[in-house]
């Protein structure tokens, strides 16, 4: 019974917290983009799309990967350290691919501006 319902609020919040940093990055990255592309609101828009199903592939893939637990969970308090050490490690790999994100598209904003520089 615990093991089920571990399972099922583990996949629930995993879930969820997810599509929230997903939407925030599409909805906040949209201005970065755009300026690390020269302002091609275009391809800004595919990449940022790009990496959106990128993000829920790599995020989701690691959370069904550690969905199981050999653990017996008879007590809540069980249930709730097992849960918890779970997110944990989803939400580190949340930060962690943003951060990655982020050090990518610095870069190509960077090289944008150097490129453009060198142009003018």
């Amino acid at each position: 019974m615990y093991v089920a319902s571990c399972y099922f609020s583990y996949l629930a919040i995993s879930i969820a917290l997810t599509m929230w940093v997903a939407r925030t990055l599409h909805r906040s990255g949209r201005v970065f983009l755009v300026n690390a592309f020269g302002g091609d609101a275009e391809l800004a828009d595919s990449v940022n799309r790009l990496l959106v199903v990128g993000f829920y592939l790599m995020n989701l893939g690691y959370v069904a990967l550690f969905l199981k637990t050999y653990e017996p969970l008879s007590t809540l308090r069980q249930v709730i350290e097992l849960e918890s050490s779970k997110l944990g490690a989803v939400l580190l790999v949340l930060g962690i691919v943003h951060f990655a994100n982020i050090l990518v598209l610095a870069n190509l904003r960077k090289k944008a501006a150097t490129t453009a520089g060198a142009v003018a």
